[in-house]
């Protein structure tokens, strides 16, 4: 049980990162209105986030499958700074309290309890 969750867990916000990086790709501005701070314009700080977004669940996916509950528990651990840093910016930068606590810091805590049940394993 505890295997399936985390494994689950951790499979499931990896492809929300795909998701949301493909989403910034093909739509910016609806995805940086959905982030919490709306853009005025197309940006390419608005690709970059996509490719980044992209690119870590991407290679959360690939530590899982090839190198383990381990690895991707510490990729986890370093990864939840993420969230806590689009928290910050979420709130230096005019978006709601509820969105920077109700979708990015909430992200951060599931994505530490995640690392926590693979580190479990």
């Amino acid at each position: 049980m505890l295997t399936t969750t985390a494994y689950g867990l951790a499979i499931a916000l990896n492809l929300m990162c795909l998701l949301i990086g493909a989403r910034f790709l093909l739509v910016p501005r609806p995805a940086a209105a959905g982030y919490g701070v709306p853009a005025k314009e197309h940006s390419v700080y608005l690709t970059i986030k996509g490719l980044r977004d992209g690119t870590y669940g991407l290679l959360g996916l690939a530590l899982l499958a090839f190198a383990g509950a381990r690895a991707e528990a510490w990729f986890m651990l370093v990864v939840a700074l993420l969230p806590l840093g689009d928290t910050l910016i979420v709130l230096r930068n005019g978006g709601t309290k509820a969105v920077a606590f109700g979708i990015h810091f909430a992200t951060a805590v599931l994505i530490l309890l995640t690392a926590a049940l693979l580190f479990a394993l």
